[in-house]
């Protein structure tokens, strides 16, 4: 009966989506030095078990470049998560599905800093779009 109840919570749990898919994951995460919105999505990650390490960059476009996101696609700072790269404020329901899927794809990316994003201050004003970033360009991965 014990198995069952676990079994149960464990389920319930992933089916959220709001979960760090492990809770052992560690973040590297560039931003600019006086970007305030970039530690907010830092703390924002870490409410969710990930370990996150901020380092102040004045080179984060080509950081992003050099990582496979295109200068028009970049987001407001970029973070390196097992093998992928992450830009901009992503949900954290769409970094699960990213770490639980592991697509083949370089990552994923959230351009510019869409008002009430993780991190951001507002309200959301439109659906999130979050592009994949790999080998056939960017194109849609996920909406929130």
């Amino acid at each position: 009966m014990k198995q069952f109840f676990l079994a149960a919570a464990l389920f319930i749990i992933s089916s959220t989506g709001v979960y760090a898919a492990d809770s052992s994951k560690t973040v590297t995460l560039y931003k600019t030095p006086q970007c305030g919105c970039c530690e907010g999505y830092a703390d924002y990650l870490r409410d969710y078990g990930f370990e996150v390490t901020v380092v102040p960059t004045h080179d984060l476009v080509s950081i992003s470049s050099e990582a496979g996101v295109d200068e028009e696609f970049q987001g407001c700072h970029t973070m390196f998560i097992d093998d992928y790269v992450v830009s901009g404020h992503v949900p954290i329901k769409t970094l699960n599905k990213l770490l639980m899927e592991r697509p083949e794809i370089i990552g994923i990316t959230m351009p510019g800093m869409p008002l009430g994003s993780p991190g951001m201050g507002g309200e959301k004003q439109d659906v999130f779009e979050i592009l994949e970033v790999g080998s056939n360009g960017s194109i849609i991965y996920n909406t929130e």
